[in-house]
């Protein structure tokens, strides 16, 4: 049995650590090809205008492509955030319909409700009610001000 799980832990490291090295081939060769770019647009300029036209060119371009990762950053952090809100959302919502359905969770119930009584029994579930209900609310607080990560 840990074989197994062994097994699956190794498989998936190996195949992390293959395409993180990938990753990092590609990113080296795409900053060579940019260092290029930039000198072959430098020069250009430089032959064309001079020096400090062209490295106002060579500052525009970065400057540019700066922004571009910042507003990458920021569409992904939305949406990270936006996902994991949603599956807050699903956790919630499957964790309090699990407990209901459960048959088990409804014969106690039903039991207890036998042995105590109705009359005597009305009291303490709407006492269960507002715990609940606070104890939801402080959850969902908590999680709201967790999702937020540190800057």
């Amino acid at each position: 049995m840990f074989q197994r799980i062994i097994d699956g832990i190794s498989a998936s490291t190996g195949t992390t650590m293959r395409l993180t090295s990938l990753a990092a081939g590609v990113a080296f060769a795409l900053f060579i090809t940019t260092c290029f770019l930039c000198a072959a647009a430098f020069i250009s300029v430089l032959d064309k205008y001079g020096p400090v036209q062209a490295c106002l060119a060579g500052a525009g371009i970065f400057f540019l492509l700066t922004l571009t990762a910042a507003g990458s950053y920021w569409g992904y952090k939305r949406e990270t955030q936006k996902r994991a809100r949603i599956a807050a959302e699903r956790a919630a919502k499957s964790a309090a319909s699990s407990m209901l359905a459960d048959p088990m969770l409804l014969a106690t119930g039903l039991q207890v409700a036998r042995a105590i009584g109705i009359k005597r029994l009305l009291p303490i579930l709407a006492i269960g009610g507002v715990a609940l209900g606070i104890m939801a609310s402080r959850l969902g607080a908590t999680d709201e001000a967790s999702a937020e990560p540190a800057e």
